[in-house]
């Protein structure tokens, strides 16, 4: 087992607010619990969840670490009694609970996945907090299936950009948003079959062009509130809501709700923090499976917007509140 510090550095955000209050400090080491491994950080994604806590919005469940940080890729130094198969030396990317604006965190061994082949730490700790929330929401909770119509708010965000290589990937036609022509074109170039700047046309309307009429059989949707009446008019018979955030409110007000009964629309959604350990491992087993080859074969990659030293996550976080970025935005924290 590898010598450990007593101490390590991470990100401090103290009371909340803007990015500014992000600064490092020093702190001890956690130590895993018998079913996790502690994991030396070498790379971790910036998600938006990570800004919502920032800001005091979405605190970490009872027993995570007040860290900001659900994502990271690196070496396992030290395993818990129930932590197999995961051993000292691994190299792992992880969903974790929190913790991983640091030197070192701690994941629930379930958690963890091995770096797909060819891959470096950065792109490695860009998979799972993305991933696992594609795969949960567009492919579980919206059974999103070949030969279906998926439309993809957010397409250049990083859960954009993931959804629809993978809808692509697993045979479904997909109609991507997005607020600008460049990011437009970003997002034809990842696969979307029909990119439309809502900036300049009503999606829904670009919806019913698209599809001649026969509408989607899902939505994936981080806005909430502000496009709920026209999600569920760009919905065929039978077709799924799922929103996975509320960018754009939670209280939706004079909504007409007939279609849901008239179309058979199921609306839903999911958060991934509150989930069990148990049911996060299925998810992992399930990409594990399905689509870790589609990763090593090239099919799937994700896109890498910038990334940023550790002791700039400040940096980092402002550049996600603009929505400039395409893809990934990355925290660099050890070579």
């Amino acid at each position: 087992m590898p010598s450990l510090p007593e101490t390590m550095t991470y990100i401090d955000h103290g009371a909340g607010g803007a990015p500014e209050v992000l600064v490092p400090k020093q702190g001890p080491l956690p130590r895993p619990r018998e079913d996790e491994v502690l994991i030396r950080v070498l790379a971790t994604g910036v998600n938006r969840p990570d800004v919502a806590q920032r800001k005091g919005e979405y605190p970490p469940p009872p027993g995570a670490s007040p860290v900001i940080g659900l994502e990271t890729a690196g070496e396992v130094v030290a395993v818990g009694p129930q932590a197999g198969p995961w051993q000292v030396g691994d190299r792992v990317c992880a969903l974790t609970n929190g913790g991983a604006y640091a030197e070192y965190c701690v994941a629930p061994a379930a958690q963890c996945l091995p770096w797909p082949k060819g891959y470096d730490a950065i792109r490695a700790a860009a998979l799972p907090e993305t991933f696992f929330t594609v795969w949960a929401n567009l492919f579980g909770h919206g059974r999103l299936a070949a030969g279906e119509t998926v439309l993809i708010h957010g397409g250049t965000s990083g859960i954009g950009v993931t959804a629809i290589q993978l809808a692509k990937a697993f045979g479904a036609t997909v109609i991507a948003t997005a607020g600008s022509a460049a990011k437009c074109a970003a997002m034809t170039k990842l696969g979307a079959d029909h990119a439309v700047n809502y900036r300049e046309q009503d999606f829904a309307e670009a919806v019913k062009e698209a599809t001649g009429g026969r509408l989607a059989d899902v939505v994936l949707d981080m806005v909430g509130a502000e496009y709920f009446a026209r999600n569920l008019r760009c919905l065929a018979m039978d077709g799924r809501l799922v929103i996975i955030a509320f960018l754009g409110g939670f209280e939706a007000a004079k909504v007409d709700l007939r279609p849901i009964m008239t179309r058979r629309l199921t609306v839903t959604g999911s958060t991934m923090r509150p989930r069990t350990t148990a049911q996060k491992g299925e998810i992992a087993a399930a990409l594990r499976g399905k689509v870790w080859p589609l990763l090593e074969e090239g099919k799937v990659a994700p896109p890498i917007h910038q990334v940023f030293p550790l002791a700039e996550a400040a940096a980092a976080h402002a550049l996600m509140e603009t929505s400039t970025h395409i893809g990934k935005i990355m925290l660099r924290v050890a070579a």
